[in-house]
């Protein structure tokens, strides 16, 4: 027992003391156990992410989850006190309160959901928004109390629809959710085309747009949607998983709808399969992964409306989450997808932005123990102050 009380010790005081928590880069990462483990474990691993710490590399604290979860992604509320965990494998959301150390996991059933995938909360912190792509629906939830308030379902092929719901971001400044509709889970064959809108104040299923400029059943599986800081008017970047496309959603005020165009395509920089976006605190840089063969794509968005594309970044095989450091030198960029074969690799990517995207190397402490991490995130009190 005295080594762990010594690491509890040790960690409450990284947690509660603005000075070391200054000095130090602590990142959540959830993660499973490679394909052909004799034994299959899942966990959230707290690490050392500084490159310039003594400790970089380490796993501070180990929190076990269920073997069969399959745990996916973590998401914040808006104040992040709190840490949402969606599960590939059960109908169950796990929440964590992270105003109390040790941290605690607490289970949100979600009956209606099957194969949850992302969480945004809406902006007065009080209603979650659930996309499960395995029952084609949208779980709307009371994030006071944590549990679901309501179901939403728009099933094909009616028009608009919900199909295997994936990606989810909000505006409540004009009271708009949209989702992407990706794949089928199991029968990856089966593919979306197109991102649906709702009325975030309500839930209301109110359009569907295709993403793709090829023809019907294009099989473009849009699959991350986020709206880009700051723009006036509003507007939302999207990856084609398959097709290998970058879109861009543009909000008029006028008609009070959305229309859509390609930005980029990244096949023609020999890339597959785009997933993540992540945007800097300005507003002016864009992030967007490629799992395969693993690369970062970087944009200038000071027109959000058209990235400007600037550089490819190499990773590894799987290149999917990215996290910034709070004064946005260095991104990390975690290397793995759902345990796919030739996109997993098992690493975390460390890149120096100050010095022009330099890779200065890879954390494999997961790796190495025959795990893959299947998300990055940092944790709250490290992340970048917000207007």
């Amino acid at each position: 027992m005295k080594p762990f009380r010594l690491l509890s010790v040790t960690l409450v005081l990284l947690l509660s003391c603005t000075s070391l928590a200054s000095a130090e880069l602590l990142a959540l990462l959830n993660y499973e156990s490679k394909q052909g483990q004799p034994v299959r474990r899942e966990g959230i691993a707290i690490m050392e992410i500084d490159p310039e710490s003594q400790d970089f590399g380490k796993i501070l604290m180990d929190i076990p989850l269920p073997s069969d979860l399959v745990a996916h992604h973590i998401f914040f509320n808006r104040d992040r006190t709190k840490a949402y965990i969606t599960a590939l494998g059960k109908s169950e959301l796990y929440v964590m309160d992270l105003t109390r150390f040790p941290y605690r996991l607490r289970t949100i059933a979600v009956p209606d959901c099957q194969v949850s995938e992302d969480l945004v909360v809406s902006e007065d912190n009080r209603t979650w928004y659930l996309t499960c792509m395995g029952s084609s629906s949208v779980i709307m939830g009371d994030a006071l109390k944590d549990v679901p308030i309501k179901t939403i379902r728009a099933a094909a092929p009616a028009t608009p629809f919900i199909q295997y719901p994936h990606g989810i971001t909000i505006h409540n400044g004009i009271d708009r959710v949209l989702i992407t509709n990706t794949v089928k889970p199991g029968n990856m064959t089966e593919a979306g085309e197109t991102v649906t809108v709702l009325e975030a104040s309500t839930g209301k299923v109110l359009s569907t747009h295709k993403i793709s400029s090829k023809p019907s059943p294009a099989k473009s599986a849009p699959v991350e949607v986020m709206f880009a800081p700051n723009a006036d008017p509003p507007v939302v970047h999207i990856t084609n998983m398959f097709e290998a496309t970058l879109w861009a959603g543009i909000w008029d005020p006028k008609t009070r709808s959305f229309s859509f165009n390609q930005v980029d395509d990244f096949g023609a920089r020999e890339q597959g399969m785009p997933l993540e976006i992540l945007y800097n605190a300005k507003g002016d840089r864009l992030y967007v992964t490629t799992a395969k063969p693993g690369f970062v794509n970087l944009y200038d968005t000071i027109d959000p409306r058209q990235p400007k594309f600037l550089q490819a970044i190499p990773t590894a095989p799987g290149a999917h989450h990215t996290v910034l450091s709070p004064d946005e030198r260095y991104l990390f960029v975690q290397n793995s997808l759902l345990n796919l074969e030739g996109m997993s690799d098992g690493s975390i990517t460390v890149i120096d932005l100050a010095k022009g995207g330099k890779v200065l190397g890879n954390i494999d402490t997961l790796k190495a123990q025959g795990f893959n991490p299947n998300c990055i995130m940092l944790l709250p009190n490290h992340f970048r102050p917000r207007d």
